[in-house]
């Protein structure tokens, strides 16, 4: 797009211990810097020395740093507040924004008002592509879904596939109920129309909430793999692994509690098992990670 016409951008990053990728990712998308009203990483539990570094090396970055962490809908809701630009691009620190990425979500953005949500392309570091075009979580999210075994071993299954659109790796943009939110381009009318992110959501499954009301309201979410990211994928959750599956396991519940309908909510006691069941597995199949785990809220702590 003529740098002229391109609409502003505010672009917002949750930070959480990933000072290296957060480099990476701002060296990046400095060549886009004409594109960006704001700048803004909200820094979770800011390491001061590590902070200063980025401040230093990006002084065109408004560093929001927190001595505490509220989770990624509160730290985007955060970031977001002091802005005006038309448009919104979450990132992650450990994604990498290929050249034209962020021009391509933008252009398509102007030319589908009736778009809210568009998410690129996600690419592995090896270079496969990541399953960030969704379906809405059902019954077969549990063995089909992005982190399953099924989908790991046996990507190209019909179940997998059609819950993870982008994993047919479609060359034209098409209508998803949700995207990742590692990166996702949001109108911001859209964004405060529907109140934003909720922070009953400490961190995962935000961003298919926010797709889900989006949806409610009458927007479309699409996925457009023209513009390509690189995304690294949990360098955060590494510092907390236990608290990041934890949290991964709550929100789930809060996701189902929230959108699953009254008629399916005498199931919520199997859910909740369920969920536990699956959550108790992995800790146990993962137990070699968890060493060195960092303390979060409570609320997504497991029991």
């Amino acid at each position: 797009m003529d740098a002229a016409l391109t609409p502003p951008v505010d672009l917002v990053i949750v930070n959480y211990r990933s000072y290296e990728e957060l480099t990476r990712c701002l060296a990046a998308i400095e060549r886009d810097r004409r594109t960006f009203a704001r700048v803004v990483v909200v820094d979770h539990e800011s390491d001061l020395p590590a902070a200063a570094g980025v401040s230093a090396r990006f002084p065109w970055v408004e560093l929001i740093q927190r001595a505490t962490n509220e989770g990624f809908a509160t730290g985007v809701n955060l970031g977001v507040s002091g802005g005006r630009a038309d448009y919104l691009l979450l990132l992650n620190p450990d994604c990498v924004a290929e050249a034209e990425a962020v021009d391509r979500l933008v252009g398509f953005a102007v030319r589908h008002p009736d778009a809210a949500v568009i998410g690129p392309r996600i690419l592995n570091p090896d270079g496969t592509v990541q399953g960030s075009a969704r379906r809405f979580p059902g019954w077969s999210t549990f063995i089909a879904g992005r982190s399953s075994w099924l989908t790991r071993r046996f990507p190209r299954n019909p179940l997998s596939r059609w819950n993870l659109p982008a994993l047919d790796e479609a060359r034209g943009p098409i209508d998803v109920d949700w995207v990742s939110g590692a990166c996702m381009l949001i109108r911001r009318d859209a964004f405060e129309r529907v109140h934003g992110m909720d922070e009953q959501f400490f961190l995962y499954w935000e961003d298919a909430d926010l797709c889900k009301r989006l949806g409610q309201a009458g927007w479309r979410t699409v996925y457009l793999p023209a513009a390509t990211i690189e995304h690294a994928g949990g360098r955060s959750s590494i510092h907390a692994y236990r608290e990041s599956l934890a949290a991964f396991h709550a929100s789930a519940f809060t996701l189902f509690r929230k959108h699953g309908g009254r008629s399916w909510q005498w199931l919520a006691p199997l859910v909740y098992v369920a969920l536990r069941v699956r959550l108790r597995a992995l800790l146990y199949v993962n137990r070699h990670k968890l060493s060195g785990s960092a303390v979060v809220p409570n609320h997504v702590t497991p029991a």
